[in-house]
């Protein structure tokens, strides 16, 4: 049974007049009876009672005819479905972020893009750059906000969508605090909280060179994994230590937040949208489109 006989069916019965229902399908009668017979033949009932100037639905025919309409319905509801996912505006999309992406980045984006594309289900994964990279390169996420550069050699699309520069952190009541602007010479004989090499080693990496391009080596006393994290060791005594500049939007309390005067160049920061050069899904592209136009903002 197709769904053009059911199609078919449907125009007879409500019109109960093969003349009039062939006008609607845009085709001729005896066709149209040909291919009602056809169909009684293959439910095994007669669907339609042949009158002089007409017909009319047999019992058969009206238990069949609410039936054919949810069949239509259903067809026409797996075709949409099936466009708006092939189009990327349903679907499942699997998102994965650093922690700095949720001082800015995402309170901006997400919104954008659940208002443009309401009927895609985000699930969103927070991790450090290492892993994320890795289960984006293995399919397990769709897409990733990332800190960028890496670190790593990686065969991902990198798109930066949110440039970023250190500031240091330290404990509210630390002598430097009172000072508007630091240098990396004033942080480097203080106890420093440092990115893991293992699990950040891109942040690692930039914090390292800002120090080495400026002659310096920090007297490293523990190292974390997030900033968040870092933010809270600096608020626990443990140390000061080099931040996104973006996470001083964070509350926190008995930490203040310094520019550092004299950071090279090299030591830019920033946040960038990870994607698969192939196989990604087109939500994931939907994704990518409203991170780039937040940039353009």
């Amino acid at each position: 049974m197709e769904l053009r006989q059911l199609q078919q069916f449907i125009a007879v019965a409500e019109t109960l007049n093969f003349r009039r229902a062939a006008e609607r399908l845009h085709m001729a009668q005896p066709p149209l009876s040909v291919a009602i017979r056809k169909l009684e033949e293959e439910v095994g009932a007669q669907l339609f009672e042949r009158q002089p100037r007409g017909v009319a639905l047999t019992p058969a025919g009206v238990a069949a005819l609410g039936l054919a309409h949810q069949c239509l319905l259903a067809a026409n509801a797996l075709r949409d479905a099936a466009r708006a996912a092939a189009g990327g505006e349903r679907g499942l999309l699997r998102v994965g972020f650093v922690g700095s992406a949720t001082y800015a980045l995402m309170p901006r984006l997400l919104p954008l893009f659940r208002q443009r594309y309401p009927d895609v289900e985000l699930v969103l994964r927070e991790s450090a750059n290492l892993e994320l990279l890795a289960q984006l390169e293995s399919g397990e996420l769709d897409i990733g906000l990332v800190r960028y550069p890496t670190g790593s050699a990686s065969a991902l699309r990198f798109e930066v969508v949110e440039r970023d520069v250190f500031c240091a952190v330290l404990p509210a009541s630390h002598a430097l605090a009172k000072k508007k602007r630091l240098t990396l010479a004033m942080l480097a004989s203080e106890p420093f909280i440092d990115y893991a090499s293992t699990r950040v080693p891109g942040l690692h990496a930039m914090v390292m060179l800002a120090f080495q391009q400026a002659g310096l080596s920090p007297r490293v006393s523990q190292e974390a994994t997030q900033v968040q994290t870092v933010i809270s060791l600096v608020q626990s005594g443990m140390g000061v230590a080099l931040v996104p500049s973006v996470s001083a939007r964070l509350a926190a309390r008995d930490v203040v937040f310094r520019p550092i005067d004299g950071l090279p160049a090299s030591a830019g920061i920033s946040l960038a949208v990870a994607s698969r050069l192939a196989g990604h899904n087109a939500a994931a592209q939907r994704f990518r489109e409203c991170a780039l136009k937040l940039k353009q903002e």
